[in-house]
């Protein structure tokens, strides 16, 4: 009885993914922050789910017209490092599919197969302006801090695979409308390093380097002698044949590698490693950024981070500050920001993050960036989304004020042309119960 009592407003809330058409529209009068400049009383055109116009000509005649004088209007916003649409309940394993336990399967662990386009947690995330995320698999180091083996030592496991895996998965782009929200699977690999990369590894950084050198060196192996391989004519290797597939895009430098990293020392390492490999990172967390921004810049890699991040809660963060977006910003490097607590059931948090950001000395319009160009730049989707620009995705917010600020909201929100409603569970289960009149209670429940 109490499940169904949990889950009463299910259906209600599973009706808000229903199908719809794109409109055409033009939202005008509006403060218009592109992702890359500012248009005052601007117009934005909508047409077959595409952005076709952006500036201060008046609307076309014939289309569906919102007056945004007064209000702001976005692009919709991309969260990075996110759960949404594979995690439900973090806590109830059969509902998270974000982590993978086979040792015979890491870096080909897929999550894109496990996506639910009726999950609660996206109309929430739509409400904080979000209409696509990057989702990332979990383990040891992620944000979510969901891992998917608990093992302090690595070593060959069963069939002599490497139990656990020094890589997680791979990363899939989604958008947060629609019934097919899968924009692009595999999109990046994904890998912690530092405290939990060591424990993967052994126990130790230099054995997790030393590791992953060998394993990028066998798969490069693997792609030389395929036809050898499938005549067990080459010598046993330490990943499965899945895997050793997966990989060859991050070993050739034309799939990016998200790498969890927080201490200054290890974000050297890794961009040692970068160099020395071919391999094309991304640092997610990188806590201590501040102190290498310098070089981090002078390598051209982005850096997904948490800024609000400001408490030495281990020792790979006694150098964490909330000035840290504001010093790799001004040092050159691209940054995108992270919502909260794995940027699933929180990810609508980026907006305040950014905010935080900017009181600690990101300019504004950097923050803007950091939540909307910057994530689709990173993950190379530039001009395709999170910009307002012919030819972009109709991702459109309006929003009563300043997006960054908490008490600002979205009075309508777009994605692919299609206008999303402003409504989610919590919202439903809000409603239902503040009165405590008829309807309140299941029909059967005890009085």
């Amino acid at each position: 009885m109490r499940i169904q009592t949990l889950l009463a407003g299910a259906v209600a809330a599973l009706a808000l993914v229903g199908p719809a058409a794109a409109q055409d529209v033009a939202i005008t009068g509006g403060r218009i922050l592109t992702g890359t400049s500012v248009i005052e009383n601007g117009t934005v055109v909508v047409r077959n789910g595409r952005v076709v116009s952006v500036g201060t000509d008046a609307a076309p005649a014939g289309l569906r017209a919102i007056d945004a004088r007064g209000q702001i209007v976005t692009p919709g916003f991309v969260a990075v490092d996110s759960g949404l649409g594979g995690s439900e309940v973090g806590s109830v394993r059969g509902s998270n599919d974000l982590s993978n336990n086979a040792n015979t399967l890491s870096a080909a662990f897929d999550l894109s197969y496990g996506l639910d386009p009726w999950s609660f947690t996206l109309p929430t995330a739509r409400l904080g302006g979000v209409t696509r995320a990057v989702v990332t698999p979990q383990h040891a180091g992620s944000g979510g801090g969901h891992s998917h083996d608990d093992s302090d030592f690595a070593g060959a496991g069963h069939g002599g695979y490497q139990s656990p895996g020094l890589f997680a998965g791979q990363a899939a782009v989604i958008k947060l409308g629609g019934a097919d929200i899968l924009v692009k699977p595999r999109v990046a690999m994904v890998a912690p390093f530092g405290e939990a990369g060591k424990g993967m590894a052994g126990g130790a950084r230099g054995a997790e380097f030393v590791l992953f050198k060998e394993t990028l060196a066998e798969v490069r192996l693997y792609a030389r002698n395929k036809a050898a391989y499938d005549r067990a004519a080459l010598r046993d290797l330490s990943l499965s044949r899945a895997d050793l597939e997966a990989l060859i895009p991050v070993a050739n430098g034309s799939m990016p590698l998200i790498v969890s990293v927080n201490r200054a020392s290890d974000i050297q390492q890794v961009l040692r490693l970068a160099r020395e490999e071919g391999v094309k990172v991304i640092l997610d967390g990188a806590a201590e950024g501040w102190l290498v921004a310098d070089e981090i810049a002078a390598a051209r890699v982005p850096v997904l981070l948490h800024p609000i991040t400001n408490l030495p809660g281990n020792f790979e963060m006694r150098a964490a500050r909330m000035q840290n977006a504001a010093a790799l910003n001004a040092a050159g490097v691209v940054i995108a920001i992270k919502g909260n607590e794995g940027s699933t059931h929180r990810a609508r948090d980026i907006r305040y993050n950014a905010g935080n950001a900017v009181s600690h000395g990101l300019p504004f319009a950097a923050a803007i960036q950091a939540i909307t160009v910057n994530p689709a730049r990173i993950f190379g989707f530039d001009g395709q989304f999170g910009e307002l620009k012919p030819g972009a995705a109709g991702d459109v917010v309006v929003w009563s004020g300043d997006p960054l600020e908490p008490l600002s909201q979205p009075s309508a929100v777009f994605i692919d042309g299609v206008e999303q409603p402003l409504q989610a569970r919590n919202l439903l289960l809000r409603d239902r119960y503040r009165t405590g009149g008829e309807g309140a209670m299941p029909a059967d429940s005890p009085q």
